[in-house]
C-alpha cells in the first residue's frame, strides 16, 4: 500500500507546480470551477466555526476584508511543524501591522491541543491573537474542512512520528474565500514566493481609477 505521506507529497507538489505565474498576472484560482452561461463559480472555503486560543469563535466572517494564510499542524509535532512555525513567523513579522492580512492555523490533534494548550503555544511565540488564530474543534470536522475546503490531508498514523501525518502546505486565501496560492511551508524559497504573492494579491483589491 502506498503510504499516505507520499500521496500528500505528490498532491502538494502538483499544486505548487501551478503557482508560477508571470509577474504582471493575477494569481491563479485553485480548485474545481463550474461554468455557467455568463459566470464562473470558483471553489471557495466553506462556512466553518472553530474556537481560538482566546476561547473566541472563529468563522469566515472573522476574516472579512482580509486575505489570510492557512495551515494544519499540531503542537506536539516532532517533524515538520517546527519548520512550519518558523516560516509562518516570517509571514507574521512582515504583515504584523497590515490589517488586511491574517493567519489561521488549525490543530489536527484537538484532543491534546485544547484552548489552554493553544493559548500557551501562542503566548510562547509572542504573537497577537488578533493577527494569528490557532483554532481547535471536532477532529473529524477539521479533517473534513482540510480535505474539502483547503484541499490538504491529515490523518492519524500510529507509525508516524507524533502519531499524525499531515500536509506542510501554506494556503493563501483571498477576500472572497478562494485559494490563490499553495506553498511548501518547510522551504524558505517557497515562503519567499508566498510573501511576494501576498503583496500581489493585495494589489488586486486596490481601487483602480
Amino acid at each position: 500500500m502506498i503510504r499516505l505521506e507520499f500521496i500528500i507529497a505528490a498532491c502538494l507538489a502538483a499544486l505548487i507546480s501551478c503557482t508560477s505565474t508571470p509577474s504582471t498576472a493575477n494569481l491563479p484560482i485553485y480548485g474545481n470551477k463550474i461554468f455557467e452561461e455568463n459566470d464562473t463559480i470558483y471553489h471557495t472555503i466553506e462556512d466553518f466555526r472553530l474556537v481560538d486560543q482566546d476561547s473566541s469563535w472563529v468563522t469566515n466572517a472573522t476574516f472579512n476584508n482580509q486575505v489570510y494564510v492557512s495551515d494544519f499542524f499540531f503542537t506536539s509535532c516532532p517533524t515538520i511543524c517546527p519548520k512550519m512555525k518558523q516560516q509562518m513567523l516570517r509571514v507574521y513579522e512582515k504583515f504584523e501591522n497590515n490589517d488586511q492580512v491574517a493567519i489561521l492555523s488549525h490543530t489536527i490533534d484537538p484532543t491534546h491541543d485544547t484552548v489552554a494548550v493553544l493559548k500557551d503555544y501562542a503566548t510562547k511565540l509572542g504573537i497577537k491573537s488578533s493577527k494569528w488564530k490557532f483554532v481547535t474543534g471536532d477532529q473529524d470536522y477539521i479533517y473534513d474542512l482540510g480535505e474539502k475546503s483547503y484541499m490538504v490531508m491529515a490523518d492519524e498514523d500510529p507509525n508516524a512520528a507524533g502519531g499524525f501525518i499531515h500536509s506542510g502546505a501554506f494556503l493563501l486565501v483571498d477576500k472572497d474565500r478562494r485559494i490563490r496560492g499553495v506553498y511548501d511551508g518547510t522551504v524558505d524559497e517557497q515562503v519567499d514566493v508566498l510573501l511576494t504573492d501576498i503583496d500581489k494579491l493585495l494589489k488586486e483589491y486596490e481601487p483602480t481609477n
